[in-house]
């Protein structure tokens, strides 16, 4: 497959939305909301492999080994995938140092995650594949962010997935590929990156976002119950000062709060963290569907 314009059209005819399409969409809220019960639940079933994307480096670098795995299955004539493949892309697109994507590719080695396609050699240039597991996890977050498109538009994004699995080996890469170049993604408000810039903040966000309650949020305080810090860091194996510290930076930039000292009653977010996080969501589900729309395109 071969990209054919940045505007492509989905095969019902309808232009894949923009980002602010989806923030203007009143049933984008709420599709966001179940995206985020969807990653949670995802994390809740493999606590220890779903911490490679608990923070936003970590999740441009396991999307980054995605996007070379699944261009060189679908495209046999592309480079293998290898270590210092991998550690070049990293460094040439200002993801993370060499350093720091060495790690990276480690740790999945160590859970299996990456497997090496072959034995012995240099292990920097010794070719490597996506472990089943690992895909089986990328399929449920790709196939839930492609749930909660079809609730924008009653779309048929899913079942176009689960009829051909191939599809998102192809769509994959080009969204990937999209958000690793856009600053929008990459860089997220401030009140965002108090969460994603650490580790397992993504989950805590996300886990936020899943509390909200449905229908129209009021402007200022939004209350979403009761949450202590150490329910935080017992669900996503971080210390609880870990988990404090998390809490203190969002407090302190007035996005969240508690209705008592000491994280006391309910807890409530801000509106404007909300917002934000829409915003920056709409960025990943803009290049999702843009990317779905093209691959479903090349395989007519």
């Amino acid at each position: 497959m071969t990209a054919r314009s940045e505007c492509v059209r989905s095969p019902d005819g309808e232009t894949p939305f923009t980002p602010e399409r989806f923030v203007g969409d009143p049933l984008f809220g709420e599709a966001l909301r179940q995206a985020a019960l969807h990653m949670v639940a995802i994390h809740d079933a493999a606590p220890r492999i779903v911490r490679y994307t608990a923070s936003l480096r970590k999740w441009l670098l396991t999307q980054a080994i995605l996007t070379l795995h699944f261009e060189r299955l679908t495209d046999p004539s592309r480079p293998e995938l290898t270590a210092a493949r991998l550690i070049d892309f990293i460094a040439g697109n200002n993801v993370a140092s060499k350093n720091t994507a060495a790690a990276h590719l480690a740790e999945m080695r160590n859970y299996r995650l990456l497997l090496d396609a072959e034995q012995g050699g240099d292990k920097r240039i010794r070719p490597l594949i996506l472990s089943d597991v690992a895909e089986g996890l990328i399929r449920q977050w790709f196939e839930g962010h492609l749930s909660s498109l079809d609730r924008l538009d009653e779309g048929t994004r899913l079942a176009q997935s689960q009829t051909e699995p191939t599809l998102m080996h192809h769509a994959l890469p080009r969204a990937m590929r999209r958000l690793i170049a856009d600053r929008a993604w990459c860089e997220p408000p401030e009140s965002i990156a108090a969460f994603v810039s650490t580790e397992s903040g993504s989950n805590i966000l996300h886990d936020l976002v899943a509390r909200l309650p449905t229908g129209v949020l009021p402007d200022q305080r939004i209350w979403i119950g009761p949450l202590k810090p150490g329910e935080i860091s017992s669900r996503y194996i971080i210390s609880r000062t870990h988990a404090q510290r998390v809490f203190a930076r969002a407090g302190d930039l007035g996005v969240l709060g508690w209705e008592s000292s000491g994280s006391r009653g309910p807890l409530w977010i801000s509106r404007d963290l909300v917002d934000d996080y829409r915003h920056w969501q709409a960025v990943k589900f803009a290049a999702l569907d843009e990317a779905f729309a093209w691959a479903a395109l090349q395989a007519r």
